[in-house]
């Protein structure tokens, strides 16, 4: 992958290269889950199946917090090695690995006690617990060996071997298919049966992940990797929090489908099992078609953020059309299927009785009639991650299942039974396509048309002033403060270097961001848990992340080159471990901010405070996320100053004798 050009390789090319892989990985997931289903309904019949659709919620919900920690500890490892930390990667990876496998256990024990008063939640009636309790206990055992093995696959993809991630959950799917007709047939062990070849496939899975932990490429796990750290188990899970909740998303919907038709269904015609069931089986099958599409739009993400950043805008828009056809040429072959065969469709999980088949069809082509516009609504949910754009990214992914879906279902359902909760598909797809569409055009109309400043800062440098070895002031400074004067007027004084919005050209080479893009991003956190709701499709790393990484890296090559002065950016935290830094913060109080902001920055008098406030927020929110640190915690810095007190020109003063005093080469 190392060896492609993002930006100026075929897009087509680049597209097959990134997308196979994660659409393969992404089509036998949901394999696991379909094939049990399968055999399970032409060897027990369709109870069997209505009882593993009741206790899908359950297996979802453990697999949240198996990505919470594995896509958390994958972004903590980029993260890490960009800050050339290998120690801290290390750990943070086996701290996942053990708080996943905690996790784990405590789940599997809660799981086992409660399950009896689990399935009547999940949609659990009388014809299905006893099937659903036999499938239940099994599942829970291995709940361990599937928690830990899928953290293990996203620290493996992150790892550079997104192909042995791959290759190991083939392995594992293959083995279940071959599992399930022994153990089901062979062996007349029905649910359970299903069950236990699920358990067995999730252990090899498992196995094959953890002999990965002595091929690491990037890092290399000793027995002091392993050390306990409650903070960085915190700061892993909280970058993988995104996944958790896209992930508890899902159970809440299927939750809610499963309550609808448990409540409806005994006064229709079909019962409560037969929905159930049914529903349950027409979202699998549709899971395939997710999958693809995801698939193909995550493949497009790095193409698009690349080429978004470096400001080639046809090669974006080039990317998204052909994303876009392709998505939408899949969503109609699947409409064309789920429209003219669902019987064939329904028939590969067994045979039913008319009602089943009935019900099966109506799924089918009223749940899923506007399938259509699927292709539209996902690409541009991760389009807009690709760009930045997190809470519009967020708000698309979202916005079909949480706010037009549950809503719907729930309403429809009063007046239309469990015919409402099918009538809820299409008004959720349709509302969501209108929202991505409504998105895409607005985006499309913009694109490019922010013209990049050309105004770099000319900095002054002299070398009027030797020391006996490299000296690193950094600032970080309260907007409106007059902290970036300072340093300007501390530089000319000491006839230093003044990295500032010249080390945004340092980025911008490094890195194949524009110049107006970091300008505009560097120094704010778009929403950690917004940035992150699709990136367990493909990479950990959002824009965000992959800009904090190459600025780290600048910096680092800045503070070798000789003394200077770096505003910002987190640079007391990069250079924390070399010797010479010295940290300093700057503040002001609200009216001397407002009075620089309106004189020298052109803000709005009745407005400034509000919007100084806003940004400092968010200069506190960046600092503390990368940091772990707090930026307004004092004891961060070395020396922090009021600039009211002594005016800009006597704080660069107070600042230059301050470091010179015992620095100075007499």
């Amino acid at each position: 992958m190392k060896q492609l050009d993002l930006g100026n390789e075929k897009i087509g090319k680049l597209l097959r290269a990134f997308s196979i892989p994660c659409i393969i990985s992404l089509v036998v997931n949901a394999l696991y889950n379909i094939v049990d289903q399968i055999f399970i309904g032409w060897g027990v019949g369709y109870l069997g199946n209505g009882a593993t659709n009741v206790i899908f919620p359950i297996s979802v919900l453990c697999m949240s917090f198996a990505l919470m920690f594995g896509d958390g500890a994958s972004a903590f490892l980029s993260l890490k090695l960009g800050e050339k930390k290998k120690k801290e990667a290390e750990n943070g990876v086996c701290n996942a690995i053990i708080i996943s496998t905690v996790v784990a256990i405590i789940l599997c024990a809660i799981i086992l006690i409660f399950l009896p008063k689990l399935v009547p939640i999940f949609g659990g009636t009388e014809a299905l617990i006893d099937y659903a309790l036999e499938y239940g206990y099994v599942i829970a055992i291995g709940i361990p060996f599937m928690m830990v093995g899928t953290t293990l696959n996203s620290i493996i993809r992150a790892d550079g071997s997104p192909k042995y991630a791959m290759l190991s959950m083939i392995a594992g799917a293959i083995l279940n298919i071959i599992l399930d007709p022994v153990a089901i047939f062979a062996l007349n062990m029905g649910v359970k049966g299903a069950a236990i070849a699920t358990i067995i496939s999730q252990i090899v899975n498992f196995t094959i992940n953890i002999i990965y932990l002595r091929k690491f490429k990037s890092i290399e796990i000793t027995r002091n990797s392993f050390k306990v750290s409650p903070k960085v188990m915190k700061n892993v899970s909280m970058l993988g929090i995104s996944s958790f909740i896209t992930q508890i998303a899902i159970v809440i919907v299927i939750t809610v489908e499963n309550t609808l038709y448990n409540k409806y269904g005994v006064n229709s015609k079909y019962g409560a099992e037969i929905p159930i069931t049914v529903h349950g089986i027409v979202m699998k099958i549709n899971m395939i078609l997710t999958s693809i599409i995801i698939g193909i739009s995550a493949g497009s993400q790095p193409i698009v953020g690349y080429n978004y950043g470096a400001r080639k805008y046809d090669r974006v828009k080039q990317t998204l059309k052909t994303v876009l056809a392709i998505c939408t040429i899949v969503s109609a072959v699947s409409f064309v299927l789920f429209q003219t065969i669902p019987e064939t469709l329904i028939g590969l999980f067994g045979s039913g009785n008319e009602l089943y088949n009935e019900f099966a069809c109506l799924s089918f082509r009223i749940f899923l009639m506007l399938t259509l516009c699927n292709g539209i609504q996902i690409s541009a949910g991760i389009f807009f991650q690709a760009v930045g754009k997190p809470t519009k990214s967020a708000f698309i992914t979202l916005s079909r299942q949480i706010l037009f879906f549950i809503p719907s279902a729930i309403i429809l359902s009063k007046y239309f039974g469990v015919m409402g909760v099918l009538y809820a598909g299409p008004v959720a797809d349709g509302l969501a396509f209108m929202v991505a569409v409504i998105l895409l055009i607005i985006e499309m109309k913009h694109l490019g048309t922010v013209k990049e400043s050309e105004h770099i800062e000319e900095n002054i440098e002299q070398e009027n002033i030797d020391t006996k070895e490299n000296i690193i002031i950094t600032i970080n400074r309260e907007y409106g403060s007059g902290g970036r004067y300072v340093g300007k007027l501390l530089a000319e004084k000491l006839g230093w270097k003044l990295y500032d919005k010249d080390l945004i050209t340092m980025v911008a080479n490094e890195s194949g961001m524009s110049a107006s893009y970091i300008e505009e991003n560097e120094q704010i956190v778009t929403g950690k848990l917004l940035a992150n709701f699709n990136t367990q499709y493909y990479n950990n790393l959002t824009n965000d992340d992959n800009l904090f990484i190459a600025e780290t890296k600048a910096i680092k090559e800045i503070a070798k080159k000789g003394s200077c002065i770096i505003i910002g950016r987190c640079a007391d935290y990069v250079l924390k471990d070399q010797d010479n830094v010295y940290k300093i913060f700057l503040c002001s109080s609200n009216e001397k901010k407002v009075q620089r902001a309106v004189k020298y920055y052109g803000k709005d008098e009745k407005n400034a405070l509000k919007e100084i406030n806003r940004i400092n927020k968010a200069r506190e929110k960046h600092y503390n996320y990368y940091t772990g640190g707090h930026w307004k915690d004092l004891s961060n810095y070395d020396f922090s100053i009021n600039v009211d007190t002594f005016g800009v020109e006597k704080t660069a003063e107070i600042i230059k004798e301050m470091v010179l005093q015992n620095n100075v080469i007499a």
